[in-house]
């Protein structure tokens, strides 16, 4: 399980970057949740202040990293089934501790920064009953996070993000570090070569689709690895058959598998089609796992779905 977090000073996007991984499917834990559900038991109104102050409390009681051990059992349970969890809101260096102490070298964190001018006028326009209204107000509530220990946290961080530019830049950005984080998907390709059948024709046949497979043949039996998607997804545009892949994809997939079928005499020309796993002569039974990294990012980048025959929704890299 990946588990990837965000730090910033307030207002400096880690929300907006949330909300890029919710889209792309891929669960999020806000520390800043178990502060507002709190003050939501004691009955106490959601200002700024008042969840500073429980906020400091709990972090008196419990530890400066009581609020991440609060955290920790969700994020195991979402993982357990999606394989990468977003942490949200992280506000000091005992957190992050915590966080590393708990999920090792699977833990990930990335340091979102922005003046403090753009981050006021963000207040102003966000309008949420716990932001500040006046520049001094966000300048005393950086130094309260400061001496939880931001600072330091967002020093180690193992990517920055300068968030200054436009929305859009921010978001491809944020896109872009997480799918380069998640990245982990493995290929398999199998079939039977029969004794009519050409060795070489078939290598080349997965070759034309995957490029990089590194491929093994023994008694009659091909099997291939491969890491790159490239060229699969390419040919899916090429040949105008998102439709189609993101219909057997969606119906194939278990778990964190998915399982196609592609027919191998089309494949030696180059083309993909999608078949049954019974066909003749062997079809590449062509295996997906999916590690740390959600299906659903994962369709979309090979198959978007589509309007008119075009994707609606286009990711470029995974």
């Amino acid at each position: 399980m990946k588990v990837i977090a965000f730090v910033g000073y307030p207002l400096s996007g880690k929300s907006t970057a949330a909300q890029v991984v919710r889209e792309v499917g891929i669960p999020v834990v806000v520390l800043g949740d178990v502060v507002r559900e709190e003050a939501v038991r004691r009955g106490v109104e959601l200002t700024d202040e008042n969840l500073g102050r429980i906020a400091s409390e709990l972090r008196q009681k419990e530890g400066m990293d009581a609020i991440a051990k609060r955290c920790i059992p969700k994020i195991r349970e979402l993982g357990s089934s999606k394989g990468v969890v977003v942490v949200d809101g992280i506000r000091g260096i005992a957190e992050v501790e915590k966080f590393k102490k708990a999920f090792g070298d699977d833990f990930v964190l990335i340091a979102i920064e922005s003046p403090l001018e753009v981050r006021f006028e963000r207040a102003k326009m966000r309008k949420r009953s716990d932001d500040v209204e006046k520049l001094e107000d966000l300048v005393k509530r950086d130094k309260r996070e400061e001496s939880w220990g931001l600072k330091e946290a967002m020093e180690i961080a193992d990517f920055t993000i300068e968030n200054k530019g436009s929305y859009e830049d921010f978001i491809e950005t944020v896109k872009q570090i997480l799918l380069n984080i998640a990245r982990n998907i493995e290929v398999e390709i199998e079939t039977e070569i029969h004794p009519t059948e050409s060795e070489e024709k078939v290598v080349n046949a997965i070759k034309n689709i995957f490029p990089d497979a590194e491929i093994k043949v023994e008694d009659g039996k091909l099997v291939g690895k491969a890491k790159n998607l490239e060229r699969f997804r390419e040919l899916l545009r090429r040949q105008k058959i998102l439709d189609t892949a993101r219909s057997e994809m969606l119906k194939s997939r278990k778990g964190n598998e998915v399982t196609v079928y592609l027919n191998k005499q089309t494949a030696t020309v180059s083309k993909i089609n999608f078949c049954d796993s019974d066909a003749v002569l062997s079809p590449l039974r062509v295996t997906f796992r999916l590690n740390n990294i959600s299906f659903q990012l994962f369709l979309d980048y090979l198959a978007p779905e589509t309007k008119d025959g075009r994707p609606v929704k286009e990711i470029d890299r995974l």
